[in-house]
């Protein structure tokens, strides 16, 4: 059963949280860091991406990029640019992007529900990706970016969070990028423990973005285990910053794929293969957004076109085999134009669905030959895949909107 519990936060000073609140750290290259960091000296980013405090030469995992994360929080902490709650809270998170809203629980999560798989992956990591975070962690001795879960909706929780909405908001701003983040403090003991009663009934909760902070968290915490032997269990570092939304809350947008060439086929003997497992009608100038799972949006050469795959291929049992992002892989990515392993290949792009259709014709017509159009990925697909112990493909979901870094942190002593 799954542990998730109120912690002591540490979050901006209210007239300075809607500077503070950060983008991830990994929304970014470094070049574009740097420019967000002008445009906003308070950014988190400073500290998440402390590398951007040195001149190029400094390595981004060079020891005192660590170092001087740390140094920075610490910093704004003595600044009072961060307050210190006194007590063990809940936080309820709400975004709000163009009318729609989603809100979620902020708490701390089990490094141990994460070890007996009560908490599920649908990704693999990379190891050096987790490297970075887990001395990020480990030298800021803090955890600033939370891990986006999910889990089925639970009537007690919904009605503890719309009740607290009602109350005065923590933070109410938008972002210079058009989101709406409201946050609502939860202390009453009473509601305290129906949000902690209600979450130890569950039996799964999914990691829906953040894996690999997830997964950084956890290793920090087993390394303070060993070296902490007559540890407790009680410690904070035995958990890690989430926020979790009820699953009919959620919204994924499609992964888009844009490929460089045909792989040495004309554009005609190319849509004849395509025919050989999709029913492909021409759409014209006008982009094509997929309506219904294993329909695909094809640009090529000035032209949009509908792929539907054939009857065959629809009917596939298997949670992850019948995926729309497995399907176009298995049937025409791999054996048509030649992308194996699309996580490696330098032939494909992904593109978050949030760039929209225009981004795909601007890169069909740029340094890509061709562009789909997904159908997106269900939160229930999502679900289904984790609870078989399964791995998605991989730039299988795009949440929007981004959880914002800098505006809870979790210090692990």
């Amino acid at each position: 059963m799954a542990v998730v519990k109120p912690f002591i936060c540490t979050r901006p000073e209210r007239s300075v949280a809607h500077r503070i609140a950060a983008l991830p750290y990994d929304v970014y290259n470094r070049e574009e860091a740097k420019k967000e960091i002008e445009r906003e000296p308070l950014s988190f980013l400073r500290i998440d991406r402390a590398e951007t405090n040195f001149g190029d030469e400094v390595d981004t995992y060079d020891d005192k990029v660590y170092a001087k994360a740390r140094d920075l929080l610490q910093e704004m902490i003595r600044e009072g640019n961060f307050v210190v709650d006194k007590e063990e809270c809940y936080y309820v998170y709400e975004l709000v992007m163009e009318g729609r809203s989603q809100t979620g629980l902020v708490a701390c999560a089990s490094i141990d529900d994460y070890l007996n798989n009560v908490i599920k992956k649908h990704e693999n990591t990379r190891e050096d990706k987790e490297q970075d975070r887990i001395r990020h962690v480990d030298v800021c001795d803090a955890q600033t970016g939370p891990i986006f879960l999910a889990y089925r909706s639970i009537k007690e929780i919904n009605r503890v969070i719309e009740e607290t909405k009602k109350e005065e908001a923590l933070y109410y701003f938008t972002s210079s990028d058009g989101i709406g983040h409201h946050v609502w403090r939860i202390s009453d003991l009473d509601k305290v423990t129906t949000i902690r009663d209600a979450f130890s009934q569950v039996k799964e909760i999914y990691i829906a973005d953040g894996h690999h902070r997830s997964a950084s968290a956890v290793k920090v915490g087993l390394k303070r285990r060993d070296e902490n032997p007559g540890y407790s269990g009680d410690e904070k570092f035995n958990y890690f910053l989430s926020v979790l939304f009820p699953h009919d809350q959620l919204m994924i947008l499609p992964y888009n794929r844009a490929v460089k060439d045909l792989n040495g086929l004309s554009k005609e003997e190319f849509i004849d293969r395509v025919k050989v497992n999709f029913d492909v009608s021409e759409e014209g100038k006008s982009p094509y957004m997929p309506k219904e799972k294993a329909t695909y949006g094809m640009f090529l050469d000035g032209c949009w076109y509908q792929l539907r795959a054939k009857e065959a291929l629809r009917a596939v049992n298997d949670p992850v085999e019948s995926l729309d992002v497995s399907i176009l892989q298995n049937y025409l990515l791999e054996p048509i134009l030649g992308i194996k392993d699309p996580r490696v290949d330098d032939r494909i792009d992904f593109i978050g669905g949030i760039r929209g259709l225009k981004e795909l014709e601007r890169r069909a017509a740029d340094d890509m030959r061709v562009a789909f159009s997904m159908y997106p990925t269900s939160i229930t697909e999502l679900f289904e895949v984790s609870d078989a112990g399964k791995l998605m493909p991989p730039k299988s979901t795009w949440f929007e909107p981004k959880l914002r870094s800098g505006l809870f942190i979790h210090s692990l002593s």
